[in-house]
This record gives C-alpha cells, structure tokens and sequence, in this order.
C-alpha cells in the first residue's frame, strides 16, 4: 500500500517542483521534478522528487521507464498501482502527442521531416524495429507500417515484405528507419547491406527507397547524406 505521509508540502519551497513550475516553466525541471508531479505523493521517508529520483535510478533511466510495465512499477518500493498508472498514463499521452502528425498530410522533404516523425517512437525501443513511411507522388506520407521487430542488436527483414506493403498502398517511394537500441546510430555493415539491396529492388519493381534512417537516442543518420545509397 502507498504511504502519503509525505507530500510536496513537506518539501523546502525551492524545492517544490509545482512552484518551480509556475515560476520558472516545464523546460526548467529536472526529468525527477516533472515525474514528482505525476507521482504527486512520495512516502514517509521519501519526498516526491526523491521517489522520483530512486525510480528513475532503478527503472534505468527515463529512457528505460518507458517500456516498464505496471506490474514492474509496483514491484518499486513507494509505488502503487496509482502511482503506475499516472506514470503510464503520462507516458503514453507523449507516445501520442509525438504520433499525432501523423493524423495530418505530411510531406517529406528531407531527412529531418522524417525523422521528427519518427523519432519519438522509436527511440526508446528496445529491440530493432525496422519501420516503413509510404510516400504518394507528392512525397505526402500514405502510410506507416512496422515490417521486423529483432533482437537487442540485429533486424531482419526482406525486401519483398517492404515492396509487398508498398505495392499494397500504391506507393510511389518509400523511407525506410531503424533503431539503434544502443542510442549509437552509426550504421552497421548489415545497415548498409540491406539498404543497398532494398535498392535494387525498388529499382526493379518502380518504387524509389529515398533514405533509410538509423535513428539512436535524440540523433540519427541518413544513409542517403552519407552516400551509402
């Protein structure tokens, strides 16, 4: 059971993170400050911030946090099952807000466009994703589609699953994207292996790959700036 003996009214006033808030902005806080909010309560012997703190420290990191379940959380001493889905909640509205471009026409003018679509979603992953943007003739994004998920450090997949997702939507080009759970998005050999043989095929079939991205934590590589396509 969660104890709210001690609450941010306990807390000396520069450290209160709601008045840190109004007074200074969201941009200001620590990434410990602003989960002291979600959690709202910390315990009897631990403010929200340092709650906060231990969370982040055990659950590896806000990067990590992302993919905890709620049956994790509440194994962490100090949070319940409401504390687990405030935090899960809070976490899930910011996978949707990063998504939410997509309900709009998106055009891909660069590597960049693409990448501030998918960045978001991708970079906390923990296992390779390898993910498709389908492009009409105006280069306006038809659709999105993840085609392998792998393992920690390798992703599989085949250019006929790609062009048979293409063909499916009509696509006039395709930008293809992985992760790099490491946070590195260096390409790999394998990275430029397969993206040289997406293009062969696409040559083949008439639907262009324009760029395949690696993204990492809060940076990514195109292979096509880099002359590897």
């Amino acid at each position: 059971m969660e104890s709210l003996n001690f609450t941010l009214r306990d807390v000396p006033n520069e450290d209160r993170p709601r008045e840190r808030m109004l007074q200074h902005g969201a941009e200001a806080l620590s990434n410990a400050e602003l989960l002291a909010i979600l959690l709202r309560t910390g315990t009897i012997a631990e403010s929200a911030v340092r709650l906060a703190e231990r969370l982040l420290r055990e659950s590896g990191g806000l990067r990590k946090l992302a993919d905890v379940s709620i049956e994790q959380l509440t194994e962490i001493k100090g949070i319940g099952a409401a504390k687990a889905l405030q935090i899960k909640a809070g976490i899930e509205l910011g996978r949707r807000m990063a998504r939410s471009a997509m309900n709009e026409t998106v055009t891909i003018r660069s590597p960049q466009d693409a990448a501030a679509l998918l960045m978001e979603d991708m970079r906390y992953l923990q296992k390779e994703h390898f993910v498709c943007l389908f492009l009409n003739t105006k280069n306006h994004v038809i659709g999105q589609e993840t085609l392998s998920m792998g393992s920690l450090n390798a992703s599989i997949v085949h250019p006929r699953e790609v062009f048979r997702a293409a063909i499916k939507r009509s696509s006039a080009s395709i930008v293809c994207a992985h992760n790099h759970p490491s946070g590195d998005p260096t390409p790999s050999p394998e990275d430029i292996q397969l993206t040289q043989r997406l293009v062969e095929a696409g040559e083949i079939v008439g639907i262009e790959i324009l760029d395949h991205l690696v993204i990492g934590d809060r940076r990514f590589v195109s292979l096509k700036e880099l002359g590897l396509m």
